[in-house]
């Protein structure tokens, strides 16, 4: 996915986990709206900066480099959804090109895609990063409003050896 198409997803994705977790449509929507969209932007162009050394798409397009950034909300509060951005640039690259990336890497240099991705220059590539987008944000509902309802989070969350 091209760089556009990475901040048109932080940006709606922003936008729609601010009303996922804030739904009221009050200033406090407004407040996690930007609370959430700045980091997830943030994290989103981040990978990208491989461009400027190391190989591109391997360097930090990778797990290691996804783990580094889940750790953020453990030491940086400010930064909780950096990680977020981070992943989601993974998801675009992933799903939305044809080159893919190398998960894996420095272990393995083998780039994984999805078999119908598109070129980044596609004139569908926003189309399929609308696409993702929603379905991510279907992902953030189920996980925020409909999981609680099934599983004891806070119980869940209490077991995590963190």
């Amino acid at each position: 996915m091209n760089k556009e198409g990475h901040v048109l997803n932080a940006a709606l994705l922003g936008i729609g986990l601010g009303f996922v977790l804030e739904p009221s449509g009050t200033i406090e929507t407004l407040r996690t709206v930007v609370a959430v969209t700045v980091p997830v932007t943030l994290g989103a162009l981040f990978p990208d900066v491989d461009t400027a050394f190391g190989k591109h798409r391997k360097t930090l397009h990778n797990l290691p480099v996804l783990v580094i950034f889940a750790a953020f909300p453990l030491l940086f509060e400010n930064l909780s959804y950096v990680w977020i951005g981070v992943l989601t640039h993974y998801v675009l690259d992933y799903l939305g090109s044809r080159r893919g990336i190398a998960l894996f890497y420095p272990l393995s240099s083998q780039e994984y895609g999805f078999p119908s991705g598109v070129t980044t220059s596609s004139r569908f590539a926003n189309v399929v990063t609308m696409m993702v987008t929603g379905v991510e944000l279907a992902v953030a509902v189920a996980i925020v409003h409909v999981l609680p309802q099934y599983v004891d989070v806070g119980r869940v969350a209490a077991a995590l050896p963190i």
